[in-house]
């Protein structure tokens, strides 16, 4: 079994934790209350800015032209998600420029810049392997019950989709590539599906902020 492979097996749980989180159900069946999805699109359109940014970082360290080239269109992947953001922010009238971090949120991005300007591109991608693959995962899992169409179906759409769960094997690939199995890539793997369960956590905990 590759690394990326068993890093996200170890931390299976932490995966569960996030597709049991009342957030990410609420998600799934439609009834989230739309307060805590615009804070949520918010708060994760100021973490994306931040995870392209570290893609181009990481980019900008690849010892391999073509694995410059790759890292580069993964930001560009990024968009994308972006995009999805901005449709929800214009019907719903969600300021995305002034967006105030919250604790959940400067935490992950606060770690994943710090790891992307300090380390090589190995541990980089292993740090933003996490995000991308659990996305993917809780987006095939919601679209499997096969939910009557809602408010937050194009969410589903969206991470249910196969450029989705393409960009995430072919970070699993660059980690396989460039991150060597140690103590220290274990557990910035964690932490990032840590953070992962607390943006969540936090988003659902919004209202009583």
């Amino acid at each position: 079994m590759s690394l990326a492979a068993n890093l996200w097996r170890e931390n299976h749980e932490l995966a569960l934790a996030s597709l049991n989180n009342p957030f990410v159900q609420g998600i799934g069946d439609g009834s989230l209350d739309r307060r805590r999805f615009s804070y949520y699109v918010s708060q994760d359109a100021f973490f994306l800015r931040a995870f392209a940014r570290a893609y181009v970082i990481a980019g900008a360290k690849a010892p391999d032209w073509e694995d410059f080239i790759q890292l580069h269109e993964l930001a560009a992947g990024v968009f994308g998600e972006l995009k999805l953001h901005t449709k929800y922010a214009r019907q719903w009238g969600v300021d995305l420029v002034h967006v105030q971090a919250a604790g959940a949120t400067r935490r992950y991005t606060d770690f994943v810049m710090a790891t992307a300007w300090g380390h090589d591109t190995g541990m980089t991608v292993t740090a933003l392997t996490p995000c991308m693959r659990l996305y993917a995962w809780l987006g095939q899992q919601l679209a499997a019950t096969e939910p009557a169409p809602h408010l937050y179906s194009d969410w589903i759409l969206t991470y249910n989709g196969e450029e989705i769960e393409s960009l995430a094997r072919q970070l699993e690939a660059l980690v396989d590539k460039y991150a060597a199995d140690s103590p220290q890539v274990r557990a910035v793997y964690r932490y990032a599906m840590e953070c992962e369960r607390d943006f969540f956590q936090a988003a659902f905990d919004s209202l009583s902020a």
